[in-house]
């Protein structure tokens, strides 16, 4: 579900820009070797040299095979860079840097890196079904102009049967109608987290139009999510509404990381928040509901109070959320 460097690590990010230094540039002699491919596969790798051939094993499957796997070994003191070159595949090829930097900066790396006419991300823990590239160029070739890029449908493994109860109530209750593609419609499902698109391992994105745009490297969550707002500027997204991933849950964020980056995720789309809002979207309110989740998940109450508006009292699905949450946290209490 992500890159094996989990949230509290990648915190050493800073605010500063996403930068680039020479250890972590391609030289030419790395890129101009061989005819261009339709797609570049990104996988940024941290610590995760027994799952990282899952995910380069799913990317050499692809159906669609005229294709690159750029593996960015982001300073994993593993052995990362020995499961790479154990690949005798031209297709497959890895970019190191010389220390941790996070996962943002190992897919802007991969992104520098890319020669394909598309760029495709997979995270090291999670993987592909054979036909995800295939169906994914298939639905740009019949949109045409204006369409950008595509996600698809994901499926979940691990977390327990209560996150998956969770997510599918989620899906079918509060976020069934919400607009899965186009531009400004999709930025606004986003934004207000009625659409969860796992762009870590889902999308596929033109390369042109990532130029002069990457991940913000003093993100740790939300990063990806913020990618695409930035990319919904540009143009429009497909979806392809079938579950061509796998999304391996590997455990989830501490609660204050969450509060820490949703703050600065807020703060980089402040203009699309305020205008979501003048249209009757209370993007802050929803974040703050989603904070109280994560605090209730890990017990802590007094936190989730600080969080919590009074106003859900008023609102039916707030109140479902948080009763079915604060029954999960109590539940977890009482375990053995």
């Amino acid at each position: 579900m992500n890159d094996g460097t989990d949230a509290a690590t990648d915190e050493a990010g800073t605010d500063a820009a996403p930068t680039r230094d020479a250890a972590t540039t391609p030289t030419d002699a790395q890129t101009a070797s061989g005819e261009t491919p339709r797609v570049s596969v990104v996988i940024p790798a941290y610590r995760r040299a027994d799952v990282l051939p899952r995910a380069i094993d799913s990317a050499l499957a692809q159906t669609m095979g005229d294709l690159e796997v750029i593996v960015v070994d982001d300073g994993s003191p593993d052995d990362t860079e020995a499961v790479v070159r154990a690949y005798d595949d031209p297709r497959v090829r890895s970019v190191a840097h010389e220390t941790n930097r996070g996962v943002s900066a190992a897919r802007n790396t991969g992104i520098d890196a890319a020669r394909g006419d598309y760029v495709a991300f997979l995270d090291s823990d999670d993987e592909w079904l054979p036909r995800k590239l295939e169906r994914q160029l298939a639905t740009l070739d019949e949109r045409g102009e204006g369409w950008i890029g595509v996600y698809c449908d994901y499926a979940t493994v691990g977390g327990g049967l209560g996150a998956r109860l969770a997510a599918l109530v989620s899906a079918r209750v509060f976020r069934a109608d919400a607009p899965r593609e186009g531009g400004r419609e999709l930025a606004a499902s986003l934004l207000s987290m009625r659409v969860f698109m796992g762009p870590g391992s889902t999308l596929l994105v033109a390369r042109d139009v990532l130029r002069g745009i990457a991940f913000d490297e003093g993100l740790a969550i939300y990063e990806d999510w913020d990618l695409v707002l930035r990319l919904l500027a540009r143009g429009n997204l497909a979806f392809v509404d079938e579950p061509l991933a796998v999304v391996h849950d590997t455990g989830d964020a501490p609660a204050d990381a969450y509060a820490r980056n949703d703050r600065r995720y807020l703060e980089r789309n402040a203009d699309l928040v305020a205008d979501l809002e003048a249209r009757g979207i209370d993007v802050r309110r929803i974040h703050r509901m989603g904070l109280v989740g994560h605090y209730l998940g890990e017990g802590r109450f007094r936190d989730a109070l600080a969080y919590l508006d009074p106003s859900v009292l008023a609102r039916p699905g707030d109140l479902l959320r948080l009763a079915w949450w604060t029954c999960g946290a109590l539940w977890a209490t009482r375990r053995p």
